[in-house]
């Protein structure tokens, strides 16, 4: 397990297989965590996987292709990291997508179903899997990555802030959940929101080494967040949103 500051708790990372789950896994297991990966792509969860896990010393950490979509498969996915690990400590929503117009008025409402699917439908099937293991947790934290942009829309970017922003009140539910579980005591799991403007990462950099990507978060610094999340009380990071970028 590690002697870092997580060593010891179970992690699940849902989108394990992107720049941001990639990134996310490594700093998880650097802490000390057994990560649990889940991705819709195996080969690309099978990389990432390897990544984090050999570049820690062989630490603890799995992968398991799961359709988030389907909330039957999502739930047989939380019984079992509880099962196979003895406790969940953590989820870290990094599912992400992205669709958008150059104006309001063309907005396609096909986006809006695919960002529904992809950026609400899964917070609903993970947050509803893990909760009660989380609750159960002595340290549980559900953290779910947002955007600026469900705060302060944008004309050409409707569906997607609107997607983001249902999350956003999705978690915060959750975290009202944990609230009332803690009674007068305080809660002792947490929902937590973290806001960034946008993602950057190397490869995107090396795609465009010209440009400034001006309030992106990197992913590395992304996942020393998310780390960070643990670091704190749950009363003071539940229901929360965390800015990462200037707040609008």
């Amino acid at each position: 397990m590690g002697n870092g500051a997580l060593s010891g708790a179970v992690i699940a990372v849902a989108g394990a297989g992107g720049p941001a789950g990639r990134a996310a896994m490594i700093r998880l297991a650097e802490a000390g965590a057994t990560v649990v990966g889940a991705d819709n792509d195996p080969e690309r969860l099978a990389a990432a996987v390897d990544e984090a896990r050999y570049g820690h010393g062989g630490a603890t950490v799995v992968g398991e292709t799961v359709d988030l979509l389907d909330i039957d498969s999502t739930r047989d996915w939380a019984r079992h990291v509880e099962k196979d690990f003895g406790r969940v400590d953590g989820v870290v929503h990094l599912v992400g997508g992205w669709r958008g117009s150059e104006t309001f008025t063309k907005t396609s409402l096909d986006d809006w179903d695919f960002l529904e699917l992809l950026l609400v439908k899964t917070v609903q099937h993970t947050s509803l899997a893990f909760h009660e293991a989380l609750q159960r947790s002595e340290r549980g934290r559900y953290v779910l990555i947002s955007a600026a942009g469900a705060s302060k829309p944008t004309a050409g970017n409707a569906a997607y802030s609107a997607a983001k922003a249902a999350a956003e009140a999705w978690t915060l539910a959750l975290a009202d959940y944990f609230r009332k579980a803690g009674g007068e005591a305080g809660p002792t799991s947490a929902a937590a929101i973290l806001v960034v403007k946008a993602l950057v990462h190397d490869a995107m950099r090396a795609e465009r080494p010209n440009a400034k990507f001006a309030g992106f978060t990197d992913v590395k610094d992304l996942a020393e967040a998310i780390v960070d999340v643990w670091n704190r009380p749950a009363a003071e990071v539940n229901g929360n949103r965390l800015w990462l970028t200037k707040q609008p």
